[in-house]
């Protein structure tokens, strides 16, 4: 049987737990029609690059499938009727890797960062302390007081 990867989103107000659900059903079809699961992915909760159907982020699922042709048309029938996934993308591949996908390894990269020493100055940061006034450096120099204007007081 030909291998696919697919990967869906899911509307942000879901739980996890529903995400997972409808990998479940996923995996309920193909096992049913005598395919398997290869890999299972959850890439957390993302921002999109645009909104979907009014959601600025959207849960991530990658799934590996091995499945005949006309069982992938049925699971993507199923997916489109679902109002939880937003979008899904399926493609033919050769081989399913058994290593972590790029996007989780990424991940893993940041947590293992950790912290880098203390931040430099921004670019908008002209090496002045906080709080300071050159007002009050100006007044000095003028040697005059704030009641001294030149008005005559009677």
């Amino acid at each position: 049987m030909p291998l696919y990867e697919s990967v869906l989103i899911a509307r942000n107000d879901v739980t996890q737990q529903q995400v997972e659900s409808v990998a479940d059903h996923v995996a309920s079809l193909i096992e049913a029609e005598g395919g398997a699961i290869k890999k299972r992915e959850y890439w957390g909760l993302r921002t999109l690059a645009y909104r979907i159907k009014k959601n600025r982020k959207g849960h991530y699922m990658l799934l590996g499938l091995d499945a005949k042709p006309a069982t992938i048309t049925e699971v993507e029938r199923q997916l489109r009727l679902n109002e939880d996934v937003l979008r899904f993308m399926t493609i033919r591949v050769e081989e399913i890797d058994d290593v972590p996908s790029v996007i989780l390894s990424r991940k893993s990269d940041d947590r293992e960062r950790g912290f880098r020493g203390p931040k430099p100055p921004g670019r908008f940061e002209s090496g002045r302390k906080r709080g300071y006034d050159d007002r009050e450096e100006f007044r000095a120099r003028a040697g005059g007081d704030d009641d001294d204007r030149g008005l005559d007081q009677e």
